[in-house]
């Protein structure tokens, strides 16, 4: 007796529930990141020769623009503007943003055409917070290694 077998169709995996699935996490990545808000603002810094440091994860950096706005690195690493440029503003934020003035290093990042005013100002606000490690952040000039 010859039995027929039955044709089975070949299994096939529909993908396009998957690929729908994948979009849709990356659409909600995509909308729900930040963004880093340091690009926004920009500065040219000056150049100087010297040595490279390595910034530490215990360092604040203060960020003067151009027209003399100050910027605070937080500690969400994004930057906050200052609400006006007096020292004593300045001075309450850079309090606000370091507990111990003292043992952390501050960097100035001033743009190559800010009023030498505001960094001045900044100098003043920092030592009067307490701060002792004051360094200046500059480019190396094109050419030098």
């Amino acid at each position: 007796m010859k039995f027929q077998r039955k044709k089975r169709p070949l299994p096939e995996i529909s993908v396009t529930s998957m690929v729908d699935v994948v979009l849709l996490l990356l659409f909600f990545f995509m909308v729900s990141s930040t963004f880093n808000q340091k690009s926004s603002i920009k500065i040219k810094l000056p150049q100087a020769n010297g040595m490279a440091i390595s910034a530490e994860d215990t360092t604040l950096t203060l960020v003067i623009s151009g027209d003399g706005d100050y910027y605070l690195d937080g500690a969400d690493g994004e930057l906050h503007e200052v609400i006006n440029k007096s020292v004593e503003t300045l001075q309450r934020a850079l309090a606000k943003h370091c507990e111990n003035p003292e043992q952390t290093p501050l960097i100035i990042q001033a743009d190559s055409k800010a009023p030498h005013q505001s960094v001045m100002t900044a100098l003043e606000a920092a030592s009067e917070v307490g701060f002792s490690h004051i360094t200046f952040a500059a480019e190396q000039p094109q050419g030098k290694p």
